[in-house]
């Protein structure tokens, strides 16, 4: 660590940051746990796991899009996506297509069985939210949640 452009703390203040629960790395990991437990309870009766959800969630949004533009919005590298869209492919959701215009894109399409699942989606958010505080309490939060990965993908750069 570089001591000279780190801010010089009390010693109790110091001890007190590495308590665990004053961590929001881990407020913010063992919330994370506990939202992929219970989407995962939700997410079996439509036999896709919270990852494929998420590819779904974004093709349910905007059907037909490259590979790379997928990626972007889910902070996935192409190794982690790839296997995840194949597997979508085997289990007939999606299709994926070198792009006519530009060989090096794939794009990824709906098959009609990833449309149908849309429906059965629906209940998934409503059935969510009565596990989570009010609408206005989660809204403020996923925007501060925007704000701290904005910070801190800033920070990398």
């Amino acid at each position: 660590m570089d001591n000279a452009n780190t801010p010089k703390l009390p010693d109790a203040l110091i001890d007190e940051a590495l308590f665990l629960d004053n961590q929001l790395c881990f407020a913010m990991y063992s919330a994370s746990l506990a939202m992929t437990k219970a989407y995962k309870k939700l997410l079996g009766t439509l036999d896709i796991t919270y990852p494929q959800y998420l590819v779904m969630m974004v093709l349910w949004e905007k059907d037909q899009i490259t590979v790379s533009e997928l990626g972007s919005r889910l902070y996935l590298d192409s190794g982690t996506l790839t296997p995840l869209l194949k597997r979508m492919e085997t289990m007939g959701l999606l299709h994926r297509a070198r792009d006519a215009g530009d060989e090096r894109r794939v794009v990824v399409s709906l098959s009609d069985a990833g449309r149908a699942l849309r429906e059965k989606a629906k209940a998934v958010p409503i059935r969510m939210s009565c596990m989570l505080p009010p609408l206005d309490e989660v809204k403020k939060l996923v925007g501060e949640l925007k704000d701290v990965r904005k910070n801190l993908l800033d920070a990398e750069e």
